[in-house]
């Protein structure tokens, strides 16, 4: 039945939900948007650390072929976490050195 506006009773429900749920979709679009570099970095960085642990692990457990060890304690892991494999010869430099 007709309001007194000459329009159907759902129209106008229909016309604002359309509006919110184009709102909310560019507002999660636009969230993406700016999240997605932090989110790229993130990820990299988890990466990273997780190779950088596995390769810690590796040297650990070839040490009594090779004879190069480093020891698995905060140290290492937090740079081999930073600078991933590549922070494994800045470890190996320092024990042999000291």
């Amino acid at each position: 039945m007709p309001r007194r506006g000459g329009k159907p009773e759902g129209a106008m429900d229909i016309s604002i939900t359309l509006c919110i749920t184009l709102t909310a979709a560019a507002l999660l679009f636009l969230t993406a948007k700016v999240l997605s570099a932090p989110l790229r970095i993130a990820v990299r960085a988890a990466l990273n650390a997780l190779l950088g642990l596995g390769a810690l692990l590796l040297v650990e457990a070839g040490s009594s072929v090779t004879g190069l060890s480093l020891g698995i304690n905060l140290v290492n892991a937090i740079v081999v976490a930073i600078l991933g494999v590549p922070g494994l010869g800045p470890l190996f430099l320092i024990q042999w050195i000291y």
